[in-house]
């Protein structure tokens, strides 16, 4: 354990992904933390295509990613001194919106871009671009505000000598959840899963807690119910990609029968719901799964694992239901997931 807390490269959005000489370079997830390297996208189809094969993780960022990609496409058109508008950039926004369609946090920002700078096209002497950019960096300040307050929720909750568990990557709430705890002297330890097949939760969750100096130990995806069944684990944190009107909560995949154990145990089931259910979303039903290429599972780093003949299936995502979820944790509060609409009156 470090003797002082470190901010966590992901703590912040703006440490790897961001904009330099009119292209946006995204510190490749899938190298860390052995790694830093950059990706460079020169234009919104390189951005999609980042997005498509995992360069860029987490619900949140992906959607801001995307949103940088519309800034390329747009920037591209004034370089050529066409007049930008916003039919030109619908099929832009289409092929964004077509790269992760489990989670709403992608389509739901650029549809609200659209919106709101649609309203204020009487400002056309600054360039479209120049809006967008400004648009991004506002909705960045706005997640790390949401962050904070998500994870000072959540740290109510925590316990002293309590030890979590986490699944895939939870986002910054997490981590602000755990340094929270820490400034109020709550000792607690961390248990990630490795998640496969891209081990967000190795490669992320677990070096990203460790450097804020938590006691942190990794496990493989199929440990868990024994941990709980030996008691050694107190609650559960996952995140969410979608969060339905009914309660049911679209997550990485595991995270159902993550639920159904800790449900099983007594163990409380905590989602991080950080800016709420999706409007648009009355239930879980409604909400797409992705399934990737099979070779992801047939493989692990470009080596195939099983024979020539084994077929596989990846589903990206599953689907809780509200019943297993003890609460959804989020920036204006706690909620049971049945009371989940709440959040817009609250």
């Amino acid at each position: 354990m470090v003797s002082a807390m470190q901010e966590p490269l992901l703590m912040d959005l703006r440490n790897n992904v961001y904009l330099e000489d009119d292209s946006l370079v995204i510190i490749d997830r899938r190298k860390l933390p052995t790694e830093q390297v950059p990706v460079v996208c020169r234009n919104y189809e390189e951005v999609a295509r980042a997005i498509e094969d995992m360069v860029v993780q987490g619900a949140g960022d992906i959607a801001i990613t995307a949103g940088y990609g519309l800034y390329l496409a747009t920037k591209a058109l004034e370089r050529q001194g066409k007049t930008v508008k916003w039919e030109k950039l619908e099929p832009v926004i289409n092929r964004l919106k077509s790269t992760r369609p489990t989670g709403f946090h992608l389509a739901a920002l650029l549809d609200r871009l659209k919106r709101d700078l649609a309203e204020t096209s009487e400002e056309k002497e600054i360039p479209l671009s120049n809006r967008i950019q400004q648009y991004l960096e506002t909705i960045l300040d706005k997640q790390k505000v949401r962050s904070e307050k998500t994870g000072r929720e959540a740290e109510s909750l925590l316990k002293t000598g309590e030890t979590v568990l986490t699944h895939c990557f939870a986002g910054p709430a997490l981590f602000y959840m755990l340094r929270y705890a820490r400034g109020n002297g709550k000792d607690v330890k961390v248990m990630c899963t490795e998640t496969r097949p891209y081990l967000q939760g190795a490669r992320l969750t677990a070096w990203s807690v460790s450097q804020l100096g938590v006691d942190t130990t990794l496990i493989t995806d199929n440990m868990a119910a024994h941990f709980m069944s030996q008691g050694l684990i107190n609650r559960v944190f996952v995140a969410a990609d979608r969060v339905a009107i009914d309660g049911v909560v679209a997550n990485k995949v595991g995270t159902l029968q993550l639920a159904i154990v800790a449900n099983y145990y007594g163990i409380p089931f905590h989602v991080l719901g950080y800016g709420g259910p999706d409007r648009r979303t009355r239930s879980g039903q409604e909400i797409p799964i992705e399934y990737r290429d099979p070779s992801e599972v047939l493989e692990f780093r470009g080596i195939r694992i099983t024979g020539p003949e084994v077929k596989a299936v990846y589903p990206a995502f599953d689907l809780t239901p509200p019943q297993l979820v003890t609460s959804i944790i989020t920036d204006k509060g706690i909620f049971r997931p049945e009371n989940i609409n709440d959040y817009w009156t609250a």
